[in-house]
């Protein structure tokens, strides 16, 4: 295995992401749009989950595929992110038709960022406007860091972000993730080193390797502000959808690999699961494996790069990685 050209979740033929992000407000909203309908579903292992649509993604449901997704900071108001995604879609002619309707299928995720130093004092709810704007910007290119959904994300001791990483198995699947990484736990020990270490490739997040001490991490504080990592994995493999869950479902270990705790009762994590339905398997059985583990390790790289890539603005309530680690220009004498 080794990462895709962009090693992004656009890697995955079919995916465009776009981001949208209020430094003022600091939040924003995160797109993935397919170029054509994609199998979607879900896994929820955080005991804080904050959704739309995603009954609808059990695989005994009518609907199997969706539009878009959407990741949205905002807790509870950011639910509103997706209807902005779904009115432009159907201006755009595009959802589940429905006689002489259209519906665009858009579920969604929302992390808790209201008490992050953030002005919070609109009265008109701003998520809808950022969705459609978001929508506006789908590309196979996106930033990562502080932008989109990752935009005022925070971690226990460092600012959180939007990460992003991919990789191509040997038989040529692609498998991707995207991440708004905003937990209650940690991403690195006492020092630099990310607890995704072992997992990097290529230095994509410091080439520090992993954490030296394997201490079980310190317990973690009870923040206000800083709860809950959504994330999405995809395939390029024709799935199921109760395949594209099964492989939702391995991916949490990456998130338990990188963030540390996670999956607490204030944390609503939980991951998306999506097929492009582009390649065969080559195996039935092993292939499905190899899918879950590649997933689980592009979200734990994923959650290391939104970190790593995050950076400072005024009023923020924990330092950047970048800042705090980073090795510092030495003045010139």
């Amino acid at each position: 295995m080794h990462p895709g050209p962009l090693n992004l979740i656009t890697d995955v033929p079919g995916l465009r992401v776009g981001n949208a992000g209020d430094d003022r407000l600091k939040s924003g909203v995160t797109v993935v749009l397919g170029d054509v309908p994609f199998t979607a579903a879900v896994h929820v292992m955080g005991g804080a989950p904050g959704t739309r649509e995603t009954d609808l993604l059990a695989p005994d449901k009518l609907v199997q595929q969706a539009d878009a997704l959407v990741l949205s900071g905002g807790s509870a108001f950011g639910l509103d992110a997706p209807s902005g995604v779904a009115d432009a879609l159907r201006a755009a002619g595009r959802g589940f038709v429905v006689g002489d309707q259209t519906v665009p299928i858009v579920p969604g995720a929302i992390l808790f960022d209201l008490l992050n130093g953030g002005d919070k004092g609109w009265t008109d709810n701003p998520y809808k406007a950022l969705g459609r704007r978001a929508l506006d910007t789908v590309a196979r290119e996106f930033a990562l860091g502080s932008h989109g959904a990752g935009t005022g994300a925070t971690t226990r001791t460092l600012k959180g972000g939007l990460g992003s990483a991919s990789l191509v198995l040997d038989e040529g699947i692609t498998v991707g993730a995207l991440v708004a990484v905003n937990a209650l736990g940690d991403v690195v020990g006492d020092g630099p080193e990310f607890w995704a270490g072992s997992w990097e490739f290529d230095d994509e997040f410091g080439g520090l390797g992993p954490v030296c001490r394997h201490s079980p991490g310190a317990e973690p504080s009870l923040k206000l502000g800083q709860a809950t990592t959504i994330a999405i994995v995809a395939t390029d493999a024709i799935l199921t959808q109760a395949e594209a869950q099964r492989m939702a479902t391995a991916a949490h270990d990456g998130m338990a690999r990188a963030i540390v705790p996670s999956h607490t009762p204030l944390d609503g994590d939980l991951v998306f699961g999506v097929s492009t339905g582009l390649r065969p398997l080559a195996d039935p059985l092993l292939t499905p494996m190899a899918l879950g583990h590649a997933a689980a390790t592009c979200l734990c790289r994923a959650i290391a790069r939104g970190v790593y890539t995050a950076r400072s603005a005024p009023g923020d309530p924990v330092p950047c990685w970048q800042d705090k680690f980073a090795p510092q220009p030495r003045p010139e004498t």
